[in-house]
């Protein structure tokens, strides 16, 4: 090799080393979807990243599908182990198959580096590429202890948002970086509440060490507004475009409430409580009772362990307006005490209470203070219609409290999705709007996000499912005794009691002398 050459050489290995970027889109090789190999020539974006990520060493990204950010990990990775001695870094993903794909990538750049840029690999297998440098990248699968047992230079967490867990993983990584590695975490939103929504939002208020970067669809200059609009249709769902385009947390996800839904109801209705009640200020009224209307109370009773709490809603039964709301820990027979307390205070409302094991101790203390207007259910696990007139029921073939089961639980949570997308109920509590946005459909089941209480909100659904069939129940019994004293004869004598002459209302009657207007019992 003449003098020149090894000049050149010398020169363009030093350029390589000192810029990522120029490395790239010289020398490395990758696998483009339709193109098939081409060399790595990045995108303006793609090159501002990259620059981004050497010069802060936790990045925070939140991206959209399908911008080649995946790759250009894999470029910058085989740039720091390639050039450095002794670099360790682990892709963590949902899967080893989709850690795997990182190392893929950097091996396919490695295998097709000109002779001159290599160095001897003393492991090239699907999971690992170590050189002899001491240098290394390596998969695995999300798992708690995931980079728990080994120094780590670098951490790249793919997909961040839609890991499992990933806030034990975080705990245990975070002890080997804090020698001075570094981590990129990447992902498409999926939510709101998770560990990759709150670190973003930590790290917009720089809050933590994270850099955050945002890389919408319209970064990449090959997209425009026709491409945009297509993905609504090829994806099936514009909710779905909107997690995998648009990079906007309150449209993605497996929500249960809608986020427009959430949004009209904290615009128009969402209020301060007039009035804190308890030690801890935790019971929360927006209205005082009103003796001629009709209340609807329904709780939640705490395990106990410290992890969840006893909550409670009061709705008005005719506007469906929330009028108090309780948020708590307490003893079960406290909490019964407390419920008893509160009903009767709202003109003996109805008393709705979940009759799962932990809420009996519950049910026990409300029914030692005699209350009248306790919801029972039916022996059955049945999903039939509940009595709004609980208190006037044979409770001989019915059990105390709300059951909840496998045919029910659907029925309550779709009722009160119904209620919040036909702006049918006035919610005033940023308490249970702030529960409704990290309640998601998990493997089927709604339920809050891991990390999360869904007390307040299976309150609600159950206040809106039991109002539904109460006031289907209330019609019903007016409509049966109209029916009944419709059919009643007007005879000379009834047991002692006359019908009212001359009363053109056909439900007055005389009763010892005085006309009593029979319309009450509607």
């Amino acid at each position: 090799m003449s003098q020149d050459l090894k000049e050149i050489i010398r020169e363009e290995y030093i350029k390589c080393a000192q810029d990522p970027a120029h490395f790239l889109r010289k020398y490395c090789n990758i696998q483009h979807p339709q193109r098939g190999r081409v060399i790595f020539n990045l995108y303006p974006f793609q090159a501002k990243v990259l620059s981004l990520w050497k010069d802060n060493p936790y990045s925070l990204i939140l991206k959209s599908r399908q911008l080649g950010i995946s790759t250009l990990a894999a470029g910058y990775s085989l740039w720091l182990i390639l050039f450095h001695k002794d670099k360790n870094i682990l892709c963590i993903a949902t899967k080893q198959e989709t850690a795997k794909n990182m190392v893929t990538k950097t091996k396919f750049m490695f295998d097709n580096l000109p002779s001159w840029l290599k160095i001897p690999a003393d492991e090239n297998n699907k999971l690992a590429l170590k050189l002899n440098n001491g240098s290394q990248i390596k998969a695995t699968s999300a798992a708690s202890d995931a980079g728990r047992s080994e120094a780590v230079s670098l951490l790249i967490i793919d997909e961040a948002a839609f890991i499992e867990g990933i806030e034990s993983i975080w705990a245990s990584a975070q002890q080997t970086l804090a020698t001075g590695g570094g981590a990129i975490v990447l992902s498409t939103p999926f939510g709101t509440g998770n560990w990759f929504h709150k670190t973003w939002v930590k790290a917009e208020a720089q809050e933590n060490p994270f850099l955050p970067i945002k890389l919408p669809w319209y970064v990449h200059p090959e997209r425009d507004q026709a491409w945009r609009d297509k993905q609504d249709t090829q994806l099936g769902d514009p909710r779905l475009a909107a997690q995998e385009c648009d990079c906007d947390f309150t449209t993605s996800g497996d929500i249960v409430y809608y986020s427009e839904h959430l949004e009209y109801m904290t615009s128009t209705h969402i209020v301060e409580p007039m009035e804190r009640r308890g030690v801890d200020k935790n019971l929360w009224i927006w209205e005082s009772p009103d003796y001629t209307r009709n209340y609807l109370v329904v709780a939640d009773v705490a395990r106990g362990d410290g992890k969840d709490f006893s909550a409670f809603h009061v709705f008005d039964l005719e506007t469906n307006a929330q009028v108090a709301e309780f948020k708590s820990q307490l003893s079960p027979k406290e909490f019964g005490y407390m419920l008893v307390g509160i009903a009767t205070e709202y003109n003996e409302a109805l008393l709705v209470v979940e009759n799962a094991s932990i809420g009996w101790a519950t049910l026990d203390a409300i029914q030692e203070r005699n209350y009248r207007n306790l919801y029972y259910s039916p022996k059955s696990d049945i999903a039939t219609s509940d009595s709004y007139f609980s208190k006037y029921e044979d409770v001989s073939k019915m059990t105390p409290g709300f059951t909840m089961s496998l045919k029910t639980r659907p029925l309550v949570i779709n009722k009160g999705r119904e209620y919040l997308g036909d702006h049918s109920v006035i919610i005033r509590s940023k308490r249970l709007i702030e529960e409704m946005k990290i309640f998601i459909w998990k493997n089927g089941r709604a339920e809050a996000q891991s990390g999360y209480n869904d007390d307040l909100v299976m309150c609600y659904n159950t206040a809106m499912y039991v109002r539904d069939t109460a006031l289907k129940q209330k019609q019903y019994g007016i409509e049966m005794t109209k029916a009944t004293l419709n059919n009643i004869q007007r005879p000379s004598a009834y047991q002692g009691a006359y019908f009212a002459s001359g009363n053109d209302n056909p439900y007055a009657m005389d009763i010892n002398g005085e006309t009593e207007d029979l319309k009450w019992l509607l």
